[in-house]
């Protein structure tokens, strides 16, 4: 594959702010390289974002907010939305490959996503007429009528990390959208490809000027954005340290904020559980998209009575994954994103071998003819893990399992919840009993059974603690992009 294929975007031309339906250089004429992380090649130079050029967004975002979207009825948001999932769907493949080549994700499992991608946008298409208040009785005297309004909440600044650019664009876009609001929507800088382009479609869709606004830059351009006067609410996926930025930002107009952020997340195998099913389940719950998945299990709980075994399956497993050029059908694992990613996850594989981790498999930088240009690091497992070591307690982002033993149920839900993260969780057994108490036990947003990492547009998605607040996914959604509005009437 190359980036030949699709000239009409990868053309050698700057890639431009989208801007009140209009693609825009930034006004200072600045640009940033985004580069491919399997190669180190240029792929585009990107428009930089500064504050004039958020003002600009956010006001186009407004104009758009209080004309032509305020005036479009349910109907109409719905139909603009159905129109472009058929165009997400017919470019698909640009988008996807897109994807992998800006931030490293092989084709095939990029490819995979289309339904996922798709789905969201009908989904949420699906709730754009769904929406409605209630008529509520009240217990006042005389003859008053209360019911309430649910309102588009307003302009939405939609920040997103880099490790799933095009889904998770759609994922904040399309239920503001739905739900009648504008949206500011600033992908990461190292993968803003995808999203550009699909704020291109979103004009194509007969979506109105300025309802959708792409703007790409560095956390000072999302910084900005979060903390502009005119934002009604922030929508936001990153680390817990920007999250916290976030919601400081946000006090200056007590802003709306949803956050789905970092994640150290138990994944706990029992001594009954289908060992063939979970042990490429406890793999591909940290490997895939190369352990840059914030609900990744990457604290792996296994029985001590099949702790040995399993971990030798693991290995064993880990050894047959093709690490190398995304853009190959039958690579598993690609990249790191970028540079700064890799030596972070390289300063965790020697902080766990100086605390005594012993790296089963993997356990350094992939190196040789076709690595040394990339980003790549080895799928790790690492053993002789303890709770207090770094590589178990923060969250590493990367290729990396710590496997730890477990001796009770009482015993690996305490471990499991010690942790200042509660994003994900997994349990692998057959016995119904204790599938009913680890999950009511662990304090984690979503709990996957004898599976790993499953999701659906209609199942909400987010976190307790220091993962977040809020939810993403499902009528819950719906709600973070509305406000409620009670209206009493009393007979004249």
């Amino acid at each position: 594959m190359s980036i030949e294929k699709f000239p009409s975007f990868l053309n050698g031309a700057p890639k431009h702010l989208l801007i009140d339906g209009q693609c825009v250089p930034a006004l200072s004429g600045k640009t940033f390289e985004t580069r491919n992380p399997a190669t180190g090649e240029l792929l585009a130079a990107v428009a930089d974002a500064a504050t004039e050029d958020i003002d600009r967004a956010v006001a186009a975002a407004r104009r758009a907010l209080e004309g032509p979207w305020r005036r479009m009825k349910p109907f109409d948001r719905q139909q603009c939305l159905l129109k472009l999932a058929d165009l997400v769907d017919t470019h698909f493949d640009e988008l996807s490959l897109l994807d992998t080549l800006d931030m490293g994700a092989p084709i095939s499992a990029t490819r995979s996503r289309r339904t996922r991608a798709v789905g969201l946008l009908r989904y949420y298409a699906g709730l754009a007429t769904a929406v409605h208040g209630q008529t509520i009785g009240n217990s006042l005297s005389g003859e008053v009528f209360s019911y309430t309004l649910k309102e588009p909440v307003g302009v939405v600044a939609a920040i997103n990390a880099w490790n799933g650019p095009l889904g998770m664009a759609i994922w904040k876009m399309a239920p503001a959208l739905a739900a009648g609001c504008t949206v500011v929507l600033k992908p990461a800088e190292q993968a803003p490809l995808s999203p550009l382009r699909l704020g291109e479609l979103c004009l194509e869709a007969g979506i109105p000027p300025g309802v959708v606004n792409v703007i790409a830059g560095g956390g000072a351009a999302g910084a900005a954005l979060a903390a502009h006067p005119d934002v009604d609410k922030v929508a936001f996926t990153g680390s817990t340290e920007v999250g916290r930025k976030i919601i400081q930002a946000s006090a200056g107009n007590i802003k709306r904020v949803s956050l789905e952020l970092g994640g150290k997340s138990p994944n706990i195998v029992f001594a009954d559980a289908d060992l063939d099913a979970a042990v490429p389940g406890a793999a591909m719950a940290v490997f895939a998209n190369s352990g840059q998945i914030c609900s990744a299990g990457t604290r792996l709980f296994v029985e001590r009575s099949i702790h040995g075994e399993f971990l030798e399956r693991l290995s064993a497993y880990a050894r047959t994954l093709r690490l190398g050029d995304p853009c190959d059908p039958d690579t598993h694992l690609g990249p790191l994103v970028s540079a700064a990613q890799l030596d972070r996850v390289c300063r965790y594989l020697d902080a766990g071998k100086t605390e005594g981790a012993v790296a089963v498999v993997g356990g350094q930088r992939k190196s040789g003819p076709g690595y040394d240009s990339g980003y790549y690091v080895e799928p790790t497992v690492f053993a002789s893990v303890q709770d207090h070591m770094q590589i178990a307690r923060e969250e590493i982002f990367g290729p990396v399992i710590s496997a730890l033993p477990f001796d009770s149920v009482e015993e690996v839900i305490r471990r499991g919840n010690d942790t200042p993260y509660g994003l994900g969780a997994g349990v692998w057994t057959r016995d119904v009993k204790k599938v009913m108490q680890v999950s009511a036990g662990l304090r984690a947003g979503s709990v996957w059974v004898n599976c790993y990492q499953l999701m659906d547009p209609a199942v909400p998605f987010g976190g307790y603690k220091m993962s977040g607040y809020g939810r993403e996914s499902g009528t819950e959604h719906m709600e973070e992009f509305l406000n409620t509005k009670a209206v009493w009437i009393k007979s004249a």
